[in-house]
């Protein structure tokens, strides 16, 4: 099988460029758990070498709407990467796993539309109910997807500049 070991991935990445911007598009809903994978992610990059003041975070209405916010940051040629993130839950009107579809195939249809990279910390639980448990354990999953999305957007990057100078 061809897979890559972790450490191949993000350990040695190619430091950032010093015009390097990453947007972080976020739903508004269960904001106070989604908020929890962008102070993670903000540390992970700053560990990674991007400034707090090169990450740009766009709050949207709800996760249908980050797809049309991604792809107009990637158009505005200031990105480096997008990362988006949402939690998708069953809320009785949609169903949960159409809306998650229709967001992650809109995030990569932005992706290969724009030759910009956008990665997700979309997550779409099977079950999520409004106690304490779940908020928490939700509040501390986006910690771990918050972290693993930057590692994933900083591996991301520099795999890209290596493959631009292998073509140079």
């Amino acid at each position: 099988m061809n897979q890559m070991s972790r450490g191949t991935l993000f350990t040695h990445p190619s430091p950032p460029s010093d015009t390097t911007r990453i947007a972080v598009v976020s739903a508004s809903w269960h904001r106070d758990i989604v908020e929890q994978a962008l102070h993670t992610m903000r540390a992970e990059f700053a560990r990674g070498g991007i400034d707090d003041s090169r990450i740009d975070d766009y709050a949207v209405p709800g996760a249908f709407e980050i797809p049309l916010h991604a792809q107009r940051l990637a158009r505005s040629g200031r990105y480096s990467a997008i990362v988006a993130c949402a939690l998708v839950v069953n809320g009785g009107i949609y169903r949960h796993e159409f809306v998650a579809t229709a967001v992650i195939d809109g995030l990569m249809r932005v992706q290969l539309d724009s030759d910009v990279p956008v990665l997700s910390a979309v997550l779409t639980p099977r079950d999520f109910h409004e106690h304490e448990e779940h908020r928490q354990f939700f509040s501390q999953h986006f910690v771990t997807k918050g972290a693993e999305v930057a590692r994933a957007a900083l591996g991301t990057l520099a795999s890209l500049s290596r493959l631009e100078r292998a073509s140079a």
